[in-house]
């Protein structure tokens, strides 16, 4: 069965596509942002358990009628994300998130 994949095409400064799979969003401090990692078509057959990706972290912005722009963010704030990300206590986060509406 195929999952249906989260995919962003962005272009480098040379015009070169990079396509992008998104593994998860997160609100943090009213903001919300993306773990992204590059896509590789077919990875689950080349996958090795000691592989390891390579993620980034950037803020979505939505602009227009249904389209989102990813925005890179600052080093320290990615580290502050990734830790929330790495914690595996995303449940108090989501709970902190259905609070505030």
């Amino acid at each position: 069965m195929d999952e249906e994949r989260d995919l962003v095409v962005f272009e480098d400064d040379a015009g070169n596509e990079i396509t992008m799979e998104v593994l998860d969003y997160l609100c943090y401090e009213g903001k919300e942002y993306a773990l992204l990692t590059e896509y590789v078509e077919d990875a689950d057959e080349d996958a090795d358990e000691d592989d390891t990706i390579e993620v980034m972290i950037m803020e979505v912005v939505p602009v227009g009628d249904d389209q989102e722009e990813f925005l890179p963010i600052d080093d320290e704030l990615a580290d502050r994300i990734m830790a929330i990300f790495d914690s595996n206590d995303m449940e108090e986060l989501y709970e902190d998130d259905e609070d505030d509406e």
